[in-house]
């Protein structure tokens, strides 16, 4: 798999504060940035996902299979 270089811009702070947890976990700068980026973007896929499922569970709401009305009607088809 390639890679391209990209340049980005950090405050003072933020640069600080990476500094500190990448020396504490003994990684690069660049493997900390690219990790962060993968799970925002998974974290981003999964509520993507998520808000499409109730989006399509909102315009076609499930049948009720075993909710108060399956109930109901087992109880009717039963020969007590």
């Amino acid at each position: 798999m390639g890679r391209t270089q990209t340049l980005v811009q950090f405050s003072d702070d933020l640069i600080e504060r990476l500094d500190r947890y990448r020396a504490r976990a003994g990684r690069s700068r660049s493997d900390v940035i690219r990790e962060a980026v993968e799970q925002y973007l998974v974290a981003d896929r999964e509520a993507e996902i998520d808000r499409r499922l109730v989006e399509a569970y909102t315009r076609r709401p499930p049948r009720d299979v075993w909710g108060e009305d399956a109930a109901k009607r087992l109880i009717a088809e039963e020969p007590w």
